[in-house]
This record gives C-alpha cells, sequence and structure tokens, in this order.
C-alpha cells in the first residue's frame, strides 16, 4: 500500500461513549502529518510493499484508520539480509558517529511529539496525556543511548607473563531481531534498538500487529536523522503472517541476536527456536507484580502509588501491580480511601478526549479476560467494591475486589486490565509466601516507614524492580529486567548496552621484557 500523499490525513470517527449514557455519540479525529503516517514496511532504506495489506483499528471504536502491507517470510528475510549488510560497515562507523545520529533521532522525536502521540492513542487507546508521556520515554533512550555510545570501554588487564599483554574487548553482536508488544509501542523499539545501533549492530524490527503505525513512523524520522540504509529495518504483518516472521527473525544463521518483549508462552517458543543456531538471546516476559502495603506505610501515599501503578493504560502494562496485598491493620482504611480515588479520578472514554483517563483494553479478548477473571473471583467469594461490568467493545469498568482469596484466577495469572484484588494479610513471613509464590518475577512494590523492614523486603522479594513507596519506576537511567521466568537479559541503563555486545580477549604475546 502507497504512503499517505496529503498534507494529513483525517479520519472522523464516531464512538459510542463506554460510560453512563450509551447513547452519547462522539466524534474524534486522527490527524497526523503525512510523513509520518506510513503504511509500507521499511526495508533498505525503501517503503516496500506486500502482497496483501492488513488493517490496523483504534481499539475504542472498532473503526479501521489505517491499511498497512502485511511483510510474510520473503520481506523478512530481505530486511535480514539488508541489515547484514549494512552491519558490515556500521559496526566500523565511530561511536562518536553513532552517537550523533542517535542524538538527532532523539530531537525529532521530541520535535514531531504531538503527532506521534495521536499515533499510539488511536492504535493502542491509551489517554493521548499518556501517549504524550510515552513520547518522551521513548525519545529519552535514544538520548540516553546517544550518550552510552561512547563510554563503551574495554579493559587492560595485568599479565602473569612479561613478555604478554591482556586485552578484553567489547564489540557487537551482529543483527539483532526486535519482537516488540502493543502496550509500548514506541518505547519498547527505542528501549531495544537505541541500544543495538548503540553498540554497532543494526537492526529488524517487527512490530505488534495491533500498532504498527508507530513502529513505522519511527523509521520515517530514523530516515531523516541520517540512520544509513538497512541499519534500521521495520517489517509489520498481520496475527496471520506472524509466524511465518518470527520464523525467519529467529532462525536465520545471519541474526545473531534476539530481543523479545512479550508474554512468557509466546518467550519460550522464540527460545527454542533460537536454540538451532545458539543465538544471543534477551527477554522482559510476562510480569503477576504484588503491592505490599504494612501497617507502618502512609495509607494515602499507599493509594497514590496504587492508582499510578495499577491504572496506567489502563493496567496494561507489564509492571503494573496485579495483587495487593495489604495489613490488616490498615485493610479497611486503604480499601476506602482506594475505592474514593477511582470515583474521583478515573474517567473512562476516547483517548483523544482529554478527559478520559482509562481508554479502552486492546482488544476484545483482554476484555474477555478481566471479566472471566471478575467472575471467577466472585465465584469463589470476593466481593465488588467499584466497577465489576464490561462495557462497549473492549472497555472494561474500573474494578475493586474485596474477600479475595489466593485460589482465584486474578492471584494466579496476570490480568493485563483495569482489575485491582485486595488480600488481607497478617505477617511479613505471610505477605512474602503470597507475593514469591508465582512463576514469574518482574517488578514488586513495597509501602513502609520501617527502614529495616523494607530492605528486608526488598532483598528478599524475588522480582526484579522493586519500587519502595513508589508506583512508578521506570527509567533509562535504570535497569529494567525480572527473574523467574519474567525473562532474560536486562534493559536500559549502563547496563542494557552489554545485551548488544560480545567481549572479546586478545593477547599481545612475545614483547621483549
Amino acid at each position: 500500500m502507497s504512503a499517505v500523499c496529503a498534507p494529513s490525513i483525517r479520519r472522523l470517527l464516531q464512538v459510542v461513549s463506554p460510560g453512563v449514557t450509551a447513547a452519547m455519540l462522539r466524534s474524534y479525529s486522527l490527524d497526523v502529518s503525512a510523513p509520518l503516517l506510513r503504511t509500507q514496511g521499511y526495508v533498505d532504506g525503501r517503503w516496500v510493499s506486500a502482497a496483501s495489506v492488513f488493517p490496523v483499528l483504534d481499539p475504542a471504536t472498532g473503526q479501521e484508520i489505517a491499511r498497512v502491507a502485511d511483510c510474510g517470510a520473503a520481506e523478512a528475510k530481505q530486511a535480514v539480509d539488508a541489515a547484514y549488510k549494512a552491519f558490515q560497515s556500521w559496526k566500523r562507523s565511530t561511536a562518536k558517529e553513532r552517537s550523533i545520529l542517535l542524538r538527532k533521532w532523539f530531537d525529532l522525536l521530541t520535535l514531531h511529539k504531538e503527532d506521534l502521540a495521536r499515533l499510539i492513542t488511536f492504535e493502542s487507546g491509551k489517554p493521548l496525556k499518556e501517549s504524550l508521556a510515552e513520547v518522551t520515554y521513548s525519545a529519552s533512550f535514544l538520548e540516553w543511548f546517544s550518550e552510552e555510545a561512547r563510554r563503551v570501554y574495554g579493559d587492560i588487564v595485568p599479565s602473569p607473563l612479561r613478555d604478554r599483554r591482556i586485552f578484553l574487548l567489547k564489540q557487537p553482536v551482529g543483527v539483532a531481531s526486535i519482537i516488540t508488544p502493543w502496550n509500548f509501542p514506541s518505547a519498547m523499539i527505542t528501549r531495544k534498538v537505541g541500544a543495538a545501533l548503540a553498540a554497532g549492530c543494526t537492526v529488524v524490527v517487527k512490530p505488534a500487529e495491533d500498532t504498527p503505525l508507530s513502529a513505522l513512523a519511527l523509521a520515517e524520522l530514523a530516515e531523516q536523522a541520517g540512520i544509513p540504509a538497512g541499519v534500521f529495518n521495520v517489517v509489520p504483518c498481520s496475527r496471520e503472517e506472524t509466524p511465518a516472521v518470527g520464523q525467519v527473525l529467529c532462525t536465520d544463521p545471519l541474526v545473531a541476536k534476539i530481543s523479545f518483549t512479550g508474554s512468557t508462552a509466546t518467550g519460550k517458543v522464540l527460545l527454542k527456536m533460537a536454540a538451532d543456531t545458539v543465538k544471543k538471546v534477551s527477554m522482559e516476559l510476562g510480569g503477576h507484580a504484588p503491592f505490599i502495603v504494612f501497617d507502618s506505610a502512609d495509607v494515602d501515599r499507599a493509594v497514590s502509588g496504587a492508582m499510578a501503578s495499577k491504572f496506567r493504560n489502563s493496567g496494561q502494562t507489564c509492571v503494573c501491580s496485579n495483587r495487593f496485598l495489604v495489613q490488616s491493620g490498615i485493610y479497611d482504611r486503604f480499601v476506602e480511601k482506594l475505592g474514593r480515588a477511582m470515583d474521583a479520578e478515573l474517567r473512562m472514554g476516547h483517548g483523544s478526549d482529554p478527559q478520559t483517563t482509562q481508554g479502552p483494553l486492546i482488544n476484545q479478548r483482554a476484555a474477555d479476560k478481566v471479566e472471566q477473571q471478575v467472575s471467577d473471583a466472585v465465584s469463589r467469594g470476593a466481593s465488588v467494591l467499584r466497577g465489576g461490568k464490561r462495557l462497549h467493545g473492549s472497555f472494561m469498568e474500573p474494578t475493586l475486589l474485596v474477600d479475595v482469596s489466593t485460589d482465584m484466577l486474578c492471584t494466579k495469572e496476570e490480568t493485563f486490565g483495569p482489575l485491582v484484588p485486595v488480600l488481607r494479610f497478617s505477617t511479613e513471613e505471610e505477605a512474602l509466601a503470597i507475593a514469591n509464590a508465582s512463576n514469574v518475577g518482574l517488578a514488586g512494590y513495597v509501602y513502609s516507614q520501617d527502614v529495616s523492614q523494607i530492605w528486608r523486603v526488598s532483598e528478599r522479594l524475588e522480582v526484579g524492580i522493586v519500587g519502595v513507596n513508589e508506583g512508578l519506576l521506570s527509567t533509562p537511567e535504570a535497569s529494567f529486567g525480572g527473574v523467574k521466568e519474567s525473562g532474560l537479559g536486562s534493559e536500559g541503563s549502563r547496563y542494557g548496552i552489554n545485551e548488544y555486545l560480545e567481549l572479546k580477549y586478545m593477547c599481545l604475546g612475545n614483547l621483549e621484557p
């Protein structure tokens, strides 16, 4: 499908408001500069069509907002070949040259943040305020790794022999396959690609089928920034073509590295595919974050943290709180204040409405899962204090459950939706036992004013990220990664670039003493 040629494209969409008055009709408009609304794949510096296209839908309305090239195995292979060819020259570029280009890319994201945010809102459903925050967050990884590119240091190691010198060099691994999710369609790409390009790797990005427009807009800006042809490639595809594209990206011998963010189940499949050619792999997989509130906690701060952690992107983040564990002494007070905060602060609607804080879930399957967890909890004795209802399309009311027990689905599996199940506990040991009774361990949250308790619990929580008296954690300066089945490796921070580097030992021998 050809690129959009008009100065801008404007699509008027009608949506039944998911509020109390279902008959209220509103009109919403996607207005994005033509160069940024791309609908073809991007391979070797060229915009490429495919044999067919697939629709991209606004999850709030179900309306089609674009048709995008449905790339398959052939296009994926072309992208891998282009990336491999480009790697031969990109790896020889200087760290300063790569740094300058990444900084230019960062500047362009900042310049076009409003258009990029509108794309995110219309293809993922998140409120525009959150989409603007995501663009800032996305750009920050390009800025961070533009700086880290010049700080990839090797080592000179003292030799045990007088006639030898020992050097440890860091070199880029090669072509990296980047497979990203829909919930942060811009930031999950730059967090990986920024590190890869800074290290000297080239990439092939496969964005989620629900949200390809943000990835293609990044490609347009990468081209404007002067990123050489073949260094950054994007192959969008439908759900039907995903297995074939994934097969190429995870098995082609020219691919040296796979970085994936998504479900644990899919991650396991990709690991098996990567095993035959022993590729370097990093994975950020599922989470099931406990949010623990002790009797000593500042309850108002805990409620504020719970609201921020749980309801960002309607609960569709991998680090959002999933199980709320509240100590008996403050349980009733916490639940009462949280319910009041939900009433006062949450407003459902289309993401482009400035009053909206809660958009739709990404699709009806996602809403079905939340609805099933609520139904299961109620059938096992939980009570619904707020929400609980499935609304128009994929909208789901923010829901507060009490009298929750560990035999309920919502305490056993990740929700990815606006559901707050609150469990009561008596002792610190009990809270830790419940929190750690999971096969995943990405993030966890602790609210307490007892410093000794904070240290004990933080060290014993089986997670890769801990928020202490804080509900929003992510920043490019800090590492992001989990333990157990939540993944392998780490992204962001000064350690993130190491995922795209190999260590080479060089021995210089036969020197005159």
